[in-house]
């Protein structure tokens, strides 16, 4: 047991390793061909989050085995390690459940959630926040105080009482998590358009007798939506850890629908002696918020005018 245990940390040490030496040595060549400027984390990033979010599209189609119901896995061998060459790539859980397959799911489950807490939390907190920036006066101090309220109170313990009212689905919590994500978007939303509302084609457009209306929806919001979009990919990374923090308390999604934190809290009693567990689904989940916070930021360098005078 104890030599299984030696060779198991010496093989994840040598794939560590590799993983390493393999990035510095893309880095270069990509470097040498594309120049300095080439920023090959970057478009790691993009690829990863490509490749996730395909796999979140058509895990339903995968020819994968079972990683949902126990009942159709009656057959399987529980805890398998992983093994990329066998059935189970990524091995199986305490239920001989397929691991791959459940993070696969389960990034189907965190991405649902999180990108439809965002698209609630741009469309609302756009709306406000660029009426209240672009009027100002009474209507901008109300707002504000909204949403310092709203950013002031403790948001697991909204969420957690809130999980303990409704009935938890992917749609629910969608709409919990976009109460995270209004008051960032309002204060977003109010700071871009206070930068916009002073440049020269909105003044022209006020100087030829547009109306509020339309500054507004022609003038200032496709203005303010890429800045607003660059912070996506940063709020979609917070949602992730929050949905899988719920999950992992166990006050969001319930088995058997597999997501990323309830596997990890299904993992930990078996941590010592079979770590995939809780290594598989918490290192996809780590790459996926780095991914994500590697294109947020570059994201924002381009389209973000307040970055771009840095």
């Amino acid at each position: 047991m104890v030599l299984n245990d030696v060779t198991a940390e010496i093989r994840v040490t040598l794939v560590l390793a590799g993983i390493v030496g393999g990035y510095f040595g893309l880095d270069a060549l990509c470097q040498r061909r594309w120049g300095s400027s080439f920023d090959t984390s970057a478009w790691l990033s993009g690829f990863w989050l490509t490749l996730v979010g395909l796999s979140a599209i058509t895990v339903a189609w995968l020819p994968l085995p079972e990683s949902k119901l126990v009942k159709n896995a009656l057959t399987e061998t529980p805890r398998l390690r992983p093994d990329l060459f066998s059935d189970h790539p990524l091995g199986t859980n305490i239920q001989a459940l397929d691991m791959l397959g459940g993070v696969m799911w389960g990034a189907r489950t965190s991405l649902i959630i999180s990108l439809g807490a965002v698209a609630i939390g741009l469309l609302i907190g756009g709306v406000i926040g660029i009426t209240a920036g672009y009027f100002r006066g009474p209507l901008d101090s109300g707002v504000g105080i909204l949403a310092d309220s709203m950013l002031a109170f403790p948001p697991l313990i909204l969420l957690v009482a809130m999980a303990t009212v409704f009935n938890q689905n992917q749609w629910t919590m969608a709409l919990e998590l976009s109460l995270l994500g209004i008051p960032t978007y309002i204060r977003l939303a109010r700071a871009n358009t206070l930068t916009f509302a002073q440049r020269e084609f909105v003044l022209a457009a006020k100087a030829m007798g547009s109306g509020d209306r339309r500054v507004i929806f022609r003038e200032l919001m496709p203005n303010v939506a890429l800045p607003m979009v660059s912070y996506a990919f940063l709020v979609t990374a917070v949602l992730i850890v929050a949905e899988a923090s719920l999950s992992f308390l166990g006050v969001g999604i319930q088995p058997p629908e597999p997501t990323w934190g309830n596997m990890i809290e299904a993992g930990q009693e078996s941590y010592q002696d079979h770590p995939h567990l809780v290594f598989v689904p918490g290192i996809v989940m780590f790459m996926t918020v780095f991914a994500l916070n590697r294109v947020g930021d570059k994201a924002r360098e381009r389209w973000d005018p307040r970055e771009a005078q840095i």
